[in-house]
């Protein structure tokens, strides 16, 4: 694979430049700023848990690596882009078994090295021929793995009665939506010249924002708080 290789497969997207895709570019802003979000209130909980910062870093990666994928729109900014979100994705799993969960010890350590290494597969296989912006969902379908582990959550949450239960279950709903515009956004160009990958950014980190205050507020840290 030629990892120099241009991409060009978003509606914005109308010539070479760093700035030719301006909104999907700066609205990765919003990625950050979610990482701000449960920074504070971690930090208000006094949650240290490496876990935890841990997503909250690969949160902000999430905004810095699509940023650079919507500017300088390469094969190598391609891979930049997909590994944080799949190492979040990842991440996150193995926190809400851990933490919701209530799973432990070598059950844990297995199964996380299991989805961890799921995780950066995809990332790995979502990138160039055959990947992002392919196929008939628009490379969209490359994250039904993790909406399936969504309403998964959401159906464990419901019936164990946890109070993760709104949570999840509001941003499974979120998240479905930002799917639904990142795979509109190749086939509406000739009608809408912006597309709709922008609202895939707002509403994707709206979705990381809701799964880290979930975790902080509902993983079981009260002692953290305590102390």
């Amino acid at each position: 694979m030629d990892w120099t290789a241009a991409a060009d497969i978003y509606c914005e997207r109308l010539g070479d430049g760093f700035w030719a895709e301006p909104i999907n570019a700066l609205t990765n802003l919003a990625f950050p700023i979610a990482a701000a979000w449960a920074a504070v209130t971690a930090r208000q909980r006094r949650i240290r848990d490496p876990i935890v910062w841990s997503l909250i870093l690969l949160a902000a990666m999430i905004g810095v690596g699509s940023f650079l994928f919507h500017t300088v729109a390469t094969r190598w900014s391609e891979l930049v882009d997909t590994v944080p979100i799949w190492g979040f994705v990842g991440l996150f799993v193995v926190a809400a078994l851990r933490f919701l969960a209530g799973v432990s010890g070598r059950s844990l350590a297995f199964l996380g090295a299991g989805v961890m290494t799921a995780a950066m597969l995809i990332a790995y296989f979502a990138t160039g021929e055959g990947g992002v912006g392919t196929g008939r969902l628009n490379g969209s379908d490359q994250y039904a793995p993790a909406l399936v582990a969504m309403v998964v959550f959401v159906v464990v949450a419901y019936r164990r009665k946890h109070p993760s239960a709104r949570w999840i279950s509001t941003a499974t709903l979120v998240f479905a939506a930002s799917l639904t515009f990142r795979t509109l956004d190749r086939d509406i160009c000739a009608t809408f010249p912006q597309g709709t990958h922008f609202l895939w950014h707002l509403l994707n980190a709206f979705v990381v924002g809701l799964l880290l205050q979930m975790l902080i507020r509902t993983g079981g840290f009260a002692d953290a708080k305590a102390r």
